[in-house]
């Protein structure tokens, strides 16, 4: 991806979030390229550099732009983990995007910490964890996926456990420089 497009999709995310925030309806659809184009992504957006919302869809919803639009939205006022992002503190969030590949089944032996961002599923539970989860942590392979089980409500061996299904994907992960300052 180009520094242009992920400049575009960054800007739609940040203006996606401050309309979640004020209560007003998402941003219209850039004609650009990049945003039509069919994929699945998250967004996270932090505060110095702490977790303040995230949320995803691995195959996206219809095309990566709408997608876009529909994460930044629920990562600002849908996130269970967090109070809805109120419009005073827009300025003060770095949005992060991750634009996922496929997500393809793999054995626990061949995930790779800091490359692979794993989903987890046994039964009706599953949990997912983005490749610069594991970089940012400082995890191992298997601390990676003890983790990821337990995201999913599972105990934190479980991806040993027959029934348990292992999948990876990867992405490719752009944020803002900095955090925005008012004024």
């Amino acid at each position: 991806m180009t520094d242009y497009e992920k400049s575009v999709l960054l800007s739609l995310a940040r203006r996606s979030v401050m309309a979640a925030a004020s209560g007003e309806q998402p941003p219209d659809l850039p004609e650009d390229e990049v945003c039509r184009i069919a994929g699945g992504a998250f967004v996270t957006l932090k505060t110095d550099g702490r977790l303040r919302g995230c949320i995803g869809h691995f195959t996206g919803t219809g095309t990566l732009g709408s997608t876009v639009i529909a994460m930044a939205r629920e990562a600002a006022v849908s996130d269970p983990r967090f109070i809805p992002v109120s419009p005073e503190e827009v300025d003060e969030l770095t949005v992060e995007i991750s634009v996922l590949s496929p997500m393809k089944r793999i054995q626990a032996e061949d995930v790779v910490p800091g490359k692979h961002g794993l989903y987890i599923r046994q039964g009706s539970r599953a949990g997912t964890l983005l490749p610069q989860v594991a970089q940012e942590e400082g995890w191992n392979r298997e601390t990676f996926l003890s983790h990821t089980c337990m995201k999913a409500g599972l105990a934190p061996d479980a991806y040993t456990k027959s029934g348990t299904e292992i999948f990876a994907y990867t992405a490719e992960v752009f944020s803002e420089n900095k955090k925005r300052k008012r004024g």
